[in-house]
């Protein structure tokens, strides 16, 4: 048999073993590209999701608008309590305010036609004397816990925290023990110490987060530049973050002034007019207490009044600390 030669059975099993190869070949590989196969399972895949997203959109739709909803309602909520505080102290107050209210000083008990020129003033001393003592040491603080790290910046910044929930009381009586009792008198100086204090974490806090701000490539680039930490404090931190340390002052200011217990143990308030801060002086809180209490009509309109103009002024501190932020911060940009 011609097929038992040897030449002719080595040319069988080799074509059987080719065979055997192709088969195996042709189970392993796909019959078609490989692209056009990724391509057909990125297109189910997209069908399958877009199928999915149209059974879910009512559901998905329903719970954004329900999202809406909540939070309309409880912006709602929260301009609930301003509103009305804006409307009936504008409503009781307005009427008692004029020309002669912000010239005159007080009348006695029962005469109409008194005016807050002493309690302004008063109050802008007090305030002022208070700023100037807070702002610098705050922004200083502020600047220290941004370059020191350790203990004792962790204590400063825990004590500042913890300042700031303090009662206001509480700081009128420390302010009581620290100059009233050593002075022998009540003074605009003693008013002006307690509000420095109860201004100093709020400077503190807000200058720390506005220095934090400032990106820390601009004092890297400073210092390998050469430049001292004290320029680079300077002319870098300190003028980067001038939006943030103006806004930050500006509230602490917006904060102490319609604050009434810490001038009850300090200033104690007074009916006449006043600039000096070695005496009692008046301030716009403390005419709000003193005539809201009396039984006089108009004491009592004097003291709305008096609720209006410090709710203003608080307003108007808000919107300039907004005005002047965003003012100063596009400046630096």
């Amino acid at each position: 048999m011609t097929t038992l030669r040897t030449t002719d059975t080595g040319d069988v099993v080799a074509e059987q073993v080719s065979g055997a190869l192709r088969g195996a070949s042709a189970e392993l590989l796909p019959a078609e590209p490989l692209p056009a196969r990724l391509a057909a399972g990125a297109t189910a895949r997209r069908e399958t999701i877009r199928n999915s997203a149209r059974r879910t959109l009512a559901r998905r739709r329903a719970a954004t608008r329900l999202s809406h909803v909540l939070c309309a309602l409880a912006v709602g909520i929260c301009l609930v309590p301003l509103v009305a505080l804006l409307a009936y102290t504008t409503s009781r107050g307005v009427r008692a305010v004029n020309l002669g209210f912000f010239t005159h000083d007080p009348t006695p008990p029962g005469i109409p036609g008194g005016g807050i020129r002493n309690a302004i003033a008063g109050s802008a001393l007090t305030v002022g004397l208070g700023a100037l003592m807070a702002v610098p040491i705050g922004i200083a603080a502020a600047l220290f816990l941004l370059e020191r790290k350790g203990r004792l910046a962790a204590t400063i910044r825990f004590g500042a925290d913890v300042l700031t929930g303090v009662p206001s009381i509480a700081i009128g009586i420390f302010a009581y023990v620290v100059l009233v009792e050593p002075l022998r008198h009540f003074s605009a100086l003693a008013g002006s110490f307690a509000l420095a204090v109860l201004m100093l974490p709020i400077v503190i806090r807000a200058s720390e987060a506005a220095m934090l701000a400032v990106p820390i490539e601009l004092r890297e680039a400073a210092l390998a530049l050469g430049a001292r930490r004290s320029r680079v404090a300077r002319s870098v931190v300190l003028r980067g973050a001038l939006a943030g340390l103006v806004t930050g002052s500006l509230l602490a200011i917006a904060r102490a002034v319609g604050e009434t217990a810490p001038l009850l143990f300090t200033s104690i308030g007074s009916q006449l007019f006043n600039l000096s801060p070695l005496q009692p002086t008046a301030a716009i809180p403390l005419v709000i207490y003193a005539d809201g209490t009396q039984a006089f009509p108009e004491a009592q309109q004097i003291a709305w009044g008096t609720a209006f103009v410090l709710l203003a002024l608080v307003l108007l501190l808000s919107i300039a600390a907004r005005i002047v932020s965003g003012r100063l911060a596009g400046r630096s940009r």
